[in-house]
């Protein structure tokens, strides 16, 4: 009878914690929805206007008639057009849906430390995560659903479910082509340490992928992104840091937050107590570094949503170090004191990140209203059949509703072919004027001023409105003269 009591007492206590942590993690969603649902930036626009026009019955494209694919992230358009069906507003569907995998991707950290005992260890490494700055100015793009499902593969290989994880490797791969790499590390990683191949997973993956980039072969006529190549070439700008330089320069600014240092202090512990003891991570942070090495190498131009994958190991780092500092001071002072050390410690580590991730919903990316207002405007004044051409094409693009031709070679190839060590965006933004004539070009005022000014521009554009934004963010709508 005492058994029974324990045993269901046991039972009790697991169901109220599994009760109290899903109450947390919609609580958790919750807020960052109301902080950041109406967060954005460029490039998730791209992809939002290939899910619209799917929606729309013009296919999955970026301009109507034209298979490109310039969406880094094909599978999550194609989520994105199923759930618009019942929510029509894309950006800020896609900003719910990013809340909801980062709180996701905390919980399978959470669950992974917990099947080994190391549950303090899965709640700091969540909580971090759950509030990194450099998570959630990611939303509406793909980076909280491209970790999630790496992280879900990783899980379900700790819990040896082969076949779940190639299923979620599989998906990670056909929401972004890099999440090859998770399972080809995994793949590597298996071998090394069982030295048996599991065929039915390996197969069932390859299945997966093969029909996958096979159907964009087919549809697209290549499964590369020419995004790819349009980085690459701006990789190679002299204004472009490459994606190592841009790393240091986040970990400097970092550093010169207060505590921050003490994160690194702890990372280089926890990375000790990892090699010593913690073995069931080595995935997560082999995966990790040969992501960086991947993105080094690539030669891309380094945009901030690039490192957002790292942070899963960072954050486990750190609370693995702080695992092995309330174990230190557990030796020569009560559990007592011990407890509310290490939660004073995690509120003084989660001050200066939580400041950042504030600031961030505070004060958004001024460039996105007018961004929005210059679509809006083309939308109502242009003709429908109109070709606009504009450095930065996500909003806008989004919003106008045109044919659009983008300078930085997102979007044509072509473009991209003209970037390279010598030159600025001034060059292919000259090219593709000359080249393709668009009917209208949208210009920032200073930034291309040496365009605007040249008699070539003058004789073949007039201006015909300016949106200001703030401070520097002047623009202004030029139109093809009669004739030209």
């Amino acid at each position: 009878m005492i058994g029974k009591r324990r045993s269901w007492s046991l039972t009790s206590s697991v169901l109220v914690s599994e009760r109290v942590a899903l109450v947390l993690g919609i609580v958790t969603v919750g807020v960052l929805v109301a902080l950041f649902g109406r967060y954005g930036y460029d490039d998730p626009y791209i992809t939002f206007r290939y899910a619209r026009n799917l929606l729309e019955g013009n296919g999955f494209v970026y301009n109507v008639g034209q298979r490109t694919l310039s969406t880094t992230a094909p599978l999550y358009g194609l989520l994105l057009a199923g759930m618009g069906l019942a929510w029509p507003d894309l950006p800020s569907l896609a900003s719910s849906l990013s809340a909801l995998a980062l709180v996701l991707a905390a919980a399978l950290l959470v669950l992974q430390a917990r099947a080994h005992n190391e549950m303090p260890v899965g709640l700091a490494g969540g909580l971090f995560l759950s509030i990194a700055p450099l998570a959630v100015t990611t939303f509406g793009s793909e980076s909280c659903l491209y970790v999630a499902s790496v992280l879900a593969g990783l899980y379900a290989y700790d819990r040896s479910r082969l076949e779940v994880a190639a299923v979620t490797l599989a998906a990670a791969a056909m929401i972004r082509p890099d999440g090859l790499l998770a399972a080809a590390v995994l793949a590597a990683y298996h071998l090394f340490s069982r030295r048996i191949v599991p065929w039915r997973p390996v197969i069932l993956y390859l299945a997966l992928t093969g029909i996958w980039f096979s159907g964009l072969w087919l549809y697209y006529g290549s499964p590369i992104p020419v995004t790819l190549l349009a980085k690459q070439q701006q990789g190679l700008m002299a204004i472009s840091p490459s994606f190592p330089e841009r790393f240091v320069t986040l970990v400097r600014n970092y550093l010169r937050m207060p505590f921050v240092w003490v994160h690194f202090a702890l990372a280089l512990v926890g990375l000790a107590q990892i090699a010593r003891k913690a073995h069931h991570w080595l995935p997560l942070l082999t995966w990790t570094a040969a992501y960086f090495l991947a993105y080094s190498m690539l030669g891309v131009s380094a945009y901030f949503w690039y490192y957002t994958p790292l942070l899963p190991a960072m954050v486990i780092l750190v609370a693995e170090g702080l695992r092995a500092l309330a174990r230190l001071l557990a030796r020569v002072v009560s559990r007592e004191l011990v407890v509310v050390g290490t939660g004073l410690l995690i509120i003084v580590l989660l001050s200066p990140l939580l400041g950042v991730t504030l600031r961030a919903a505070w004060s958004p990316d001024s460039r996105q209203p007018l961004y929005r207002e210059i679509g809006e405007w083309l939308d109502q004044n242009t003709d429908i059949n109109a070709t606009v051409g504009t450095l930065e094409v996500g909003i806008i693009g989004y919003y106008a509703d045109r044919t659009m031709l983008d300078f930085a070679g997102l979007i044509q190839p072509d473009v991209a072919q003209q970037l390279g060590k010598t030159t600025s965006y001034a060059e292919p933004t000259v090219w593709a004027i000359q080249t393709m004539a668009p009917d209208y070009v949208i210009l920032h005022r200073d930034a291309f001023a040496d365009v605007t000014k040249s008699d070539w521009f003058a004789a073949s554009y007039e201006p015909v409105r300016d949106f200001s934004g703030e401070q520097t963010l002047w623009m202004t709508v030029y139109r093809a003269r009669e004739g030209q």
